[in-house]
């Protein structure tokens, strides 16, 4: 990913120390080991930098609805998870996806069949809702609509009463409530928690995947990372965003055994909803999935600032979820206002940076902002994102080309689980723009393979201050890379998403094979 081909590469403790001809190298290392990779394509190893690998693992110590397409199926297996619980510990489901012909009619009523006395809630895949039963609903407070915090909502039936569906911070601030709080989501036992991640890991190394930065972590989250680490099989490299309202600017960034292998990267907000989900804040009038005329705005414009500037004055890498054009721009405005020393940046982020247009990513580079985009939404959300925003709009969603011919650092991300972490599937959505069901979207924002690599790889590492260790197999930089077993600038690009790992290595130690 710096412009040449080598044929081969040396590597000790972990790192290159030398790039060149196989016969070169060979004689240059007579005692070394030599491992013979048959002329398969390496790349870096991809680098998912955003994605929410706790939370798919802590979904298979509550109860994982991921694969759940049944209503019948559902209410068992909350049933069976209530029976086993105390009447004040709460049953969470994680995954729901109510677009599932078979669970649609999920509600409060539903959920109060299963149980009346134990607080019940659905996650919905996104993160961004959840529906919670008549006895959850009590327990947080929740009477009528007007209950809700600011930057959430609360649905009700056409009677006006709650129907358990919960929106952003109506369901954020109860699970996530950072240091004002207690989480009404249990972790459960901490051999579970590390047997579920080592399980989640090795399914990102068996789609190539060595790094990734987790971007939504609280000390129920460092403390399951932790405890991998030190029973050494955190195999993957991790980055980790503190949610905000964990945030102690007295207390310090934690510090690990093993920074190159497990840090903290930054803190992490929310300004507006979902890109899919039809909630984001944008600058024109859409029929939003909340009925409104457009989406949520979850942190008021002073609140957010003013967390942006406590953040920024520790020292720390703000970085905030914002999808629609109009939160993009409150983010920058805040970002813009910051004091930046000469020569100084902190490299601030934005979480999706969905929608954008040329003033928005001149105002990006101005200031040396990352946007972190997805990777696959176009081939997995393609057709959602028409419907809710036209093609017109849909020509400056998840814009990589436009963003990178500005010159602007763009990183690759997944949002697993929300979609499949594959970053094959994300070069081919990011080289095509098509959608899993064939529809083309802003054919101008398609990228060259080269590109969509390096999104994953360069841009992915530059978004977390890593660009000297990660990103490149040049010398001097970690030895994380990927065999695949086919040349992917000679395949069709539609074809991309087929190609086969052979193999996914960190630090020059094999962590997949596929055998």
């Amino acid at each position: 990913m710096d412009g040449t081909e080598p044929e081969a590469f040396a590597a000790q403790d972990g790192r290159i120390i030398a790039v060149g001809s196989r016969r070169g190298l060979s004689a240059r290392f007579r005692s070394a080991d030599r491992i013979d990779l048959d002329g398969a394509l390496v790349v870096p190893g991809f680098n998912d930098a955003h994605s929410h690998v706790s939370q798919a693992a802590l979904a298979r110590v509550r109860v994982d609805l991921a694969d759940v397409t049944d209503a019948e199926e559902l209410q068992r297996m909350m049933s069976e998870r209530a029976a086993l619980v105390g009447e004040d510990d709460w049953v969470l489901g994680h995954a729901f996806d109510e677009r599932n012909p078979g669970l649609g009619g999920m509600d409060r009523r539903f959920l109060d069949g299963v149980s009346t006395t134990r607080p019940l809630v659905l996650i919905h895949y996104s993160f961004h809702k959840a529906v919670g039963n008549s006895r959850a609903l009590e327990l947080m407070g929740y009477r009528s609509a007007q209950d809700a915090p600011a930057g959430g909502e609360l649905m009700t039936d056409a009677d006006g009463r709650l129907n358990g569906w919960m929106y952003e911070r109506a369901w954020l601030d109860p699970w996530l409530p950072g240091l004002q709080g207690t989480s009404v989501a249990s972790a459960g036992e901490m051999r579970a928690q590390v047997a579920a991640l080592r399980a989640v890991n090795d399914e990102m190394h068996a789609v190539g995947i060595t790094s990734y930065c987790d971007a939504i972590v609280t000390a129920v989250e460092q403390d399951m990372y932790a405890a991998a680490l030190a029973d050494n099989v955190l195999t993957p490299r991790v980055n980790m965003l503190q949610w905000y309202s964990c945030f102690d600017e007295q207390a310090g960034s934690p510090s690990f055994s093993n920074p190159e292998r497990l840090r903290l990267a930054g803190v992490k907000m929310m300004l507006d909803g979902a890109l899919s989900g039809g909630t984001c804040l944008c600058q024109r009038p859409y029929q939003s999935a909340t009925g409104s005329d457009n989406g949520l705005q979850i942190l008021g414009d002073d609140e957010f600032a003013a967390i942006v500037r406590r953040v920024h004055g520790a020292g720390q890498r703000v970085a905030v979820h914002a999808n629609g054009d109009a939160a993009v721009d409150k983010v920058l405005q805040v970002y813009e206002s910051l004091p930046h020393p000469a020569g100084q940046r902190m490299n601030h982020r934005i979480e999706h940076c969905s929608m954008v247009d040329d003033s928005l990513i001149a105002r990006m580079k101005a200031i040396g902002v990352t946007p972190v985009l997805f990777g696959a939404f176009i081939h997995f959300h393609g057709q959602e994102i028409s419907s809710f925003y036209g093609p017109d709009w849909s020509r400056m969603i998840c814009a990589h080309k436009s963003l990178l011919t500005a010159g602007v650092e763009v990183a690759g991300s997944s949002d697993y689980p929300l979609v499949p972490a594959d970053p094959l599937m994300a070069v081919q959505s990011m080289v095509t723009r098509r959608s899993s069901e064939g529809l083309l979207l802003g054919p101008e924002q398609q990228l060259s393979v080269s590109e969509a690599l390096g999104v994953y790889t360069v841009g992915s590492a530059h978004a977390t201050g890593e660009s000297h260790i990660k990103g490149q197999l040049t010398v001097g930089r970690l030895a994380d890379f990927v065999v695949l077993d086919q040349d992917l600038t000679a395949m069709e690009p539609s074809e991309i998403g087929t190609a086969g790992i052979r193999s996914t290595w960190v630090g020059a130690e094999c962590v997949w094979r596929n055998s």
